[in-house]
């Protein structure tokens, strides 16, 4: 069998101690561990590896050029380390983890306020999601599902339609000052909130209207439909958004439409999953909770 070279945990921590500390007994007691453990930990390590990681001048070690350049390397592997139990630690006596990647809008406008839901029928399940605004490929992505547009299916998979997307313009109270049902003539006269990674909304609304569209690419830009909305709370101009991210601010009144009509874009959210393997049981609870959402 070939000899390992791979150092243990205890060695990296020694050693990453040491550099740091500058003495095996500073960084004994930093690890809690005897003087002797420490060294022993250092010999194995430099055996292991076959260099010398320290030198040592006037009883302080003092990195090597070879413990250098190991030092940022052994320092991430164990930094991932803590993350990864950290992750794990986030089961809290769950039994399965359900791994979600979606678009953050609709996670913060409309996913999560319905989550406590799923969570009452499926108390042993942990949720882990992430914000996402590219494709996913579930291949190298360790994720079991994803919620984006359609437009965004990535090849290997399939999209169950949600919600079709429905823009609407949309304004503080404040900033239209009683004014509703603007034209298009009137909106152009107002601040237009840009989605940066979406830069033909503005275009796309005014293209059968008789307004000159090159005015519509003016105004503050932003990178997500949230900071749109945000941006249209806080006065800053006029945002064009999927009526069902904007819908909780247009209940609450923080919102109101500039417009009376909606564009619709032909695209839609989308649940999407990978071709050629059976869901899990977690994934199939999901996929029907989410079904009874959509219809509710």
């Amino acid at each position: 069998m070939r000899q390992s070279y791979t150092p243990s945990i205890p060695e990296l921590q020694s050693f990453t101690a040491c550099a740091r500390l500058g003495t095996t007994t500073l960084a004994a007691g930093h690890l809690n561990l005897t003087q002797s453990a420490v060294s022993r930990s250092l010999a194995t390590l430099e055996d292991r590896l076959g260099v010398a990681l320290f030198n040592r001048v006037r009883k302080r070690l003092v990195l090597s050029p070879a413990g250098h350049a190991f030092l940022d390397k052994a320092e991430a592997i164990l930094a991932q380390l803590d993350d990864a139990s950290v992750g794990v630690m986030a089961f809290g006596g769950r039994t399965s983890i359900l791994r979600i990647a979606a678009l953050p809008s609709f996670v913060r406008s409309w996913l999560i306020p319905r989550l406590p839901g799923f969570t009452a029928i499926a108390p042993d399940i942990s949720l882990d999601i992430s914000a996402r605004l590219d494709p996913v490929d579930f291949i190298r992505d360790p994720v079991d599902l994803a919620i984006m547009r359609k437009t965004h299916q990535p090849t290997g998979s399939t999209a169950e339609i949600i919600l079709p997307e429905n823009l609407v313009v949309v304004a503080s109270p404040a900033l239209l000052k009683g004014a509703s049902n603007l034209s298009d003539t009137d909106l152009l006269n107002l601040p237009l909130l840009q989605q940066s990674t979406r830069p033909t909304l503005w275009l796309d609304w005014f293209r059968d209207g008789e307004a000159d569209p090159r005015r519509a690419l003016r105004g503050a830009r932003l990178d997500h439909f949230d900071m749109v909305i945000d941006a249209a709370i806080a006065g800053l101009g006029v945002g064009i958004v999927p009526h069902v991210i904007a819908r909780q601010s247009l209940d609450r009144g923080t919102l109101v439409l500039a417009s009376g009509r909606k564009f619709e874009t032909g695209d839609a959210y989308a649940l999407i999953l990978p071709d050629g393997q059976e869901p899990s049981a977690e994934v199939r609870l999901f996929r029907d909770w989410l079904r009874a959402a959509v219809r509710r």
